[in-house]
């Protein structure tokens, strides 16, 4: 996507698990819960709108081709120079709209795969506007379909989450278990076990949910989005425990590490306090 917004995370989208963490308070959804995927999933329209309007949406004019990251230019060198130029305008559309309007982006993402479908960074692209939508079953296909064509992206936490979200929390579980998951470090690794904590929520595992999210012992004093929402579901899982007093301090940490806005963790404070 966009240079700035390229990564897949810090936002608040309907987010890999549900939890009132959000994912880039924007990608944009609010988690509700705990983890990230939202509790029903709407209808897909996956198809359907690149075959009623095989053009896509209009780009806006003052987007420019060149705002896009230079390694996913780079793989859309395979492309005609005019293809390519459509392609890359529309992901670029996508990217500068997924926080705000994420049906609009996903709308741009379809029209860039319906030029260019065996390129990875597009079906990414389509997979991560659906997650922001709430369609997770077409965001899963894409995600997949993403990784077998060689993705360099780290979208395990994103495809557990989508598993969450199409109710099957034993197989976030599983993903997270799993030999891939061990090589993750870093907010790769702690946005994976937002998931995996939030799946355990969703079976009705609160302390279970609270030991992964504690293992490794999570450090304080981080800042930025993926502490922000790590910190949150932290204290989401105290609170459903009755632990109050111990929530509102990790409420109070995934406040002052938010400094991008991915969380409502501020009200929650206020709520609470």
């Amino acid at each position: 996507m966009v240079d700035d917004k390229h990564g897949h995370s810090g936002e608040r989208p309907p987010r890999p698990g549900g939890n009132g963490a959000p994912r880039r308070g924007s990608r944009s959804e609010r988690w509700s819960g705990q983890g990230r995927a939202r509790p029903a999933q709407p209808h897909s329209t996956a198809g359907g709108g690149d075959r009623a309007h095989p053009e896509g949406p209009a780009i806006p004019s003052d987007v420019d081709a060149r705002q896009l990251a230079p390694e996913i230019r780079r793989e859309l060198s395979t492309l005609d120079r005019a293809t390519a130029d459509v392609v890359a305008r529309h992901l670029v559309a996508a990217g500068e709209l997924i926080d705000e309007d994420p049906e609009a982006a996903l709308s741009h993402a379809r029209a860039a795969r319906a030029r260019a479908s065996r390129i990875a960074t597009i079906r990414e692209a389509v997979g991560i506007a659906a997650y922001y939508c709430g369609d997770w079953a077409q965001a899963l296909a894409e995600l997949r379909a993403a990784r077998r064509m060689g993705s360099k992206s780290s979208l395990l936490a994103l495809i557990a989450d989508c598993e969450r979200g199409l109710g099957r929390p034993e197989r976030a579980i599983e993903l997270a278990r799993g030999p891939e998951a061990a090589q993750l470090s870093g907010d790769d690794a702690d946005e994976l076990r937002i998931v995996a904590a939030g799946a355990r929520a969703d079976l009705g595992e609160l302390e279970q949910a609270l030991t992964v999210l504690c293992t490794p012992q999570i450090e304080k004093g981080r800042t930025g989005s993926t502490a922000a929402r790590l910190y949150y579901a932290c204290a989401d899982i105290l609170l459903a425990l009755g632990r109050h007093d111990e929530a509102l301090q990790w409420f109070l940490r995934s406040a002052a590490a938010d400094i991008d806005g991915a969380t409502d963790a501020e009200d929650r404070v206020s709520e609470l306090g």
